[in-house]
């Protein structure tokens, strides 16, 4: 039941005011199928006279069923995270659900404290991008966990085919006549989807016969971070490594390809003809860059309507049992698509 005090009305407040007694207002509230429709005119009109505001919480709390999701993405710079929670936030029509997002960290006790605290709001469910905490500690929380992107052998995710998207970039840069293949990305744990990226571009590179250089960059919450460990690694290795070759550079994500294109510009006032860059998710940013970026295209909104389904299923399953235990992982794999634009003609 929920409590009788909101603000400062009481059911009492309204059952002196309609004649009714608490039991029916409680009903009303708790139960509106079995007030008769005239009756539920009357309230409402109490409720109006009285400038009633409802305590949802109390109500929600009192329930067993708050309709809120936590959400943690690793941070808010990089536009995939921004258009995966964009796109959650945007579910509430669809499936009557909020959500309370909490940027994470490349710290395991800060992310935990983020976690018990979305607990504390009785969270019925948790989407999560980043990659601190591991699926085993997740699948321990007692509640239906979703990841995106991140490794997930304990618990439900979904993720994009990204050694189909490693391959893709192998072959759009191929057919650019490139002749020196270059990775660029921040340090990427093997059990993480996103290093099946790097698989799909190797295997495929090394089946054209053709060389390939792994770069990696420095990258942390703070954006400047990657934007200085780049351009050190496009003036002191790339630049100077490379001449006279065409090079292909396959950035692991839109947000590191379009700094690598920024600088060239700086540079050079151009892209230059010896260089085809290639990023990785399809962010709105990348069709707004110095030059439209090719990239390998995350279909972001399928990743988000399936982990969405997955999550609610599990839930509907944890009301249904009483409880909820992470047995059976589901995990679905969405197919990627090659989007060429002027940084590969």
């Amino acid at each position: 039941m929920a409590r009788e005090r909101t603000g400062e009305v009481t059911f009492q407040d309204i059952a002196n005011f309609t004649g009714f007694s608490k039991t029916t207002i409680s009903r009303y509230f708790n139960h509106p199928g079995t007030v008769s429709e005239e009756n539920r005119k009357t309230i409402e009109k109490a409720l109006s006279s009285l400038n009633y505001s409802e305590n949802r919480v109390a109500k929600m709390l009192a329930k067993g069923k708050t309709d809120i999701i936590g959400l943690i993405i690793p941070n808010l710079y990089n536009g995939f995270y921004q258009t995966i929670q964009d796109l959650l936030i945007g579910t509430y029509d669809k499936y009557g659900y909020k959500f309370l997002v909490l940027s994470g960290s490349d710290s395991e006790s800060r992310e935990r404290r983020y976690i018990r605290e979305l607990l504390a709001y009785r969270i019925e469910g948790l989407i999560i991008l980043s990659h601190t905490i591991p699926s085993s500690e997740l699948a321990g929380l007692g509640i239906p966990v979703v990841g995106i992107e991140r490794e997930d052998r304990y618990i439900s995710s979904v993720s994009t085919d990204n050694h189909m998207g490693g391959v893709q970039a192998a072959k759009l840069l191929y057919e650019n006549d490139c002749d020196e293949y270059i990775i660029l990305n921040s340090p990427t744990a093997t059990d993480v989807p996103a290093f099946g990226r790097v698989m799909g571009f190797v295997e495929t590179v090394q089946g054209f016969k053709k060389p390939h250089t792994f770069l990696e960059y420095e990258m942390d919450s703070e954006y400047e971070t990657m934007v200085d460990s780049i351009e050190k690694i496009m003036k002191n290795k790339i630049i100077s490594s490379f001449p006279g070759k065409r090079k292909g550079i396959f950035c692991l994500s839109d947000s590191s390809a379009i700094v690598v294109l920024n600088y060239l510009f700086r540079t050079y006032g151009c892209l230059p003809e010896d260089y085809r860059i290639i990023g990785f998710d399809n962010t709105p940013a990348s069709k707004e860059a110095v030059l439209p970026l090719s990239t390998v295209g995350q279909q972001v909104e399928i990743l988000v309507d399936t982990a969405m389904s997955i999550l609610l299923d599990e839930i509907r399953t944890s009301k249904e049992y009483g409880r909820f235990s992470q047995k059976d992982p589901v995990h679905a794999v969405i197919p990627p698509r090659l989007i060429s634009r002027e940084t590969t003609d």
